[in-house]
């Protein structure tokens, strides 16, 4: 793989990362909630479950989830119920307490909200496997170059998760005890939004 094949690469995820998805929404809520250093776990969830999806695309899975894709859209439609409950709690909840000093989240909770959201658009896989192929040259090793494209997307969809969290955690701080009824009704919205979107992802090719 040619340094010009990794930049082109490389802007090429950049421009996809641009659009907020259902993970990056679900971070700037889990941080609001929980502050910034504790929503790193939520990143690592989502992360978890983006090299799992990378390594079915590399092993050729891609076919298999599309052959059986009744399955998965059950996996999906599970998600986007998590999501949405979970935003519905929150804006039921909101004001009780203050934001971040009562009750956070645990940190295995926050994980697994990271890792079911991006875990629950199963077409990431197929995704992955129409992705890298652009970017592949069949003179060079597979695995190789196979890692270097999936490291570099998950470098980069790590730093958009961190300036996510860190921005939504210094706003949260800012603001008014009062204003915290709102933040947790907006964080509230932020999962709901969340799932809408994963669901429109599950309901398009």
């Amino acid at each position: 793989m040619t340094v010009e094949i990794w930049i082109a690469y490389v802007a090429a995820v950049l421009v996809l990362m641009c659009t907020p998805g259902p993970s990056q929404l679900l971070m700037l809520s889990n941080s609001m909630a929980n502050g910034f250093q504790r929503s790193l776990a939520t990143a690592a969830g989502d992360l978890t479950a983006n090299v799992l999806q990378m390594l079915a695309a590399g092993v050729g899975l891609g076919a298999i989830i599309l052959a059986t894709e009744n399955a998965f859209l059950l996996i999906k439609w599970l998600g986007v119920a998590y999501l949405v409950w979970m935003g519905i709690g929150k804006i039921r909840t909101a004001g009780e307490g203050t934001l971040i000093e009562a009750s956070p989240t645990s940190i295995g909770a926050l994980w697994l909200q990271g890792f079911v959201t991006s875990a629950s658009n199963p077409k990431a896989v197929i995704f992955f496997a129409a992705l890298f192929p652009q970017f592949i040259r069949s003179e060079g090793v597979f695995w190789t170059q196979f890692v270097i494209l999936s490291a570099t997307y998950v470098v980069i969809d790590g730093v958009f998760l961190t300036i996510y969290g860190a921005g939504a955690a210094r706003i949260a701080k800012r603001m008014s005890v009062s204003a915290k009824v709102w933040l947790d009704r907006l964080s509230g919205g932020f999962l709901i939004t969340a799932g809408i979107l994963l669901g429109l992802k599950s309901a398009s090719r």
